[in-house]
């Protein structure tokens, strides 16, 4: 029996997952919750073989949940599901010791052979998907300039980015200009834009 912790916010699908799972006999559902700083202690005290983890969770986001949940508990393996499948976001799952990417959109029958999969010890991930981060160019921004551009994009100033990091006000709108250009972007909004849909922030 595969033992399977789900971690999805939006409660119609986290019950429409366990449904669907649970029709299978060989698939059951030990642990469900709906934020993401709640996974690594549900996984420790249910002790699941593989974790399916919706990408945007409140608390704490999926990738972060699954890199800590490799680290507290390397044999629960995890499958991110995501309902935007981009490129840049595929690689950070990598790095983050994920096991599984697929879209939401993916047909019923692909998720149910991805859990066993993964269980298995096998990795998937989404061809299509795999396909695009193969081809999809390198961030062209620095850290430091990916960071001010990410905090840029929660709302935060200038003038608050630069007490927060301990820069200069000048040297936020350098790094903010910087980024418009190495972006192509016409604006701050438009390379916020590009850089999330690429999966750089």
């Amino acid at each position: 029996m595969i033992r399977i912790l789900i971690a999805e916010d939006m409660r119609i699908l986290r019950e429409t997952l366990i449904a669907l799972l649970e029709l299978e006999d060989d698939l059951e559902v030990v642990a469900e919750l709906a934020s993401g700083d709640r996974i690594v202690p549900t996984a420790l005290r249910h002790r699941p073989d593989v974790a399916v983890i919706d990408i945007d969770l409140p608390g704490t986001d999926g990738l972060s949940a699954a890199a800590e949940l490799h680290t507290v508990l390397p044999e629960c393996r995890t499958l991110i599901l995501t309902g935007l499948g981009r490129p840049g976001t595929l690689r950070r799952a990598i790095a983050a010791h994920v096991s599984g990417f697929i879209v939401k959109d993916a047909p019923s029958r692909e998720l149910v052979d991805a859990v066993r999969r993964v269980a298995a010890g096998d990795r998937v991930i989404d061809a299509k998907l795999a396909l695009a981060a193969l081809e999809a160019s390198d961030n062209p921004l620095s850290p430091r300039e990916a960071e001010v551009l990410k905090r840029h994009a929660a709302g935060a100033s200038a003038a608050e980015i630069a007490a927060d990091m301990h820069l200069s006000y000048g040297t936020v709108r350098n790094y903010l200009a910087a980024a418009v250009s190495k972006l192509g972007a016409r604006n701050r909004v438009d390379a916020v834009r590009i850089a999330e849909e690429a999966g750089w922030l």
